[in-house]
């Protein structure tokens, strides 16, 4: 775990507000309907807590522990160029909820908070959240301007997407 410091303010604003987007910030919030029950239910929470659903994204991901839990430092590479250091900030783990979320640390290409939830309603039915405020910091962040915004959306959708079919998948006996 590194001492550095997060390259914004507020951290910690989507711990109780996943819709919370601090002034100067741009919101995303993307959410996928996985399945129904309590199985769909721990297959998400697992993949989502184990880095597994990043993993299936095909991203290169390095984390200074096996499961997210606050303190951990967390690199993302995207096409084996983009290193998006960031650090878990919260965790939860609930009978109904389950996820966290890390906030950027310096040479991240943007700055703010994401968080991946997993929530079940009251009707059964299973959800992944992703939900962000950010803005560019590098050269080329701000330079892709609504392209850039296209591909957060694209990733969290993808997300989606992965982690719906990690869950259709049958556990290996």
């Amino acid at each position: 775990m590194s001492s550095a410091p997060f390259t914004y303010e507020p951290v910690g604003a989507t711990r109780d507000d996943l819709t919370h987007c601090p002034p100067g910030f741009r919101p995303l919030l993307v959410r996928t309907r996985l399945g129904e029950g309590h199985e769909i239910f721990h297959r998400a929470a697992e993949a989502v807590m184990s880095w597994e659903m990043h993993r299936a994204l095909g991203v290169g991901l390095d984390a200074t522990a096996d499961r997210a839990a606050p303190g951990v430092d967390v690199t993302v590479t995207l096409a084996g160029v983009i290193k998006a250091p960031c650090r878990i900030i919260w965790t939860t783990e609930e009978p109904r909820r389950a996820g966290w979320a890390y906030g950027t640390l310096e040479g991240h290409p943007e700055c703010g908070e994401e968080a991946f939830v997993v929530d079940r309603t009251g009707d059964g039915t299973v959800w992944l959240t992703v939900a962000a405020f950010s803005r560019p910091t590098k050269w080329y962040a701000r330079a892709g301007g609504p392209a850039t915004r296209g591909f957060q959306h694209a990733y969290a959708r993808r997300c989606g997407a992965v982690l719906r079919r990690l869950c259709e998948q049958r556990p290996e006996a």
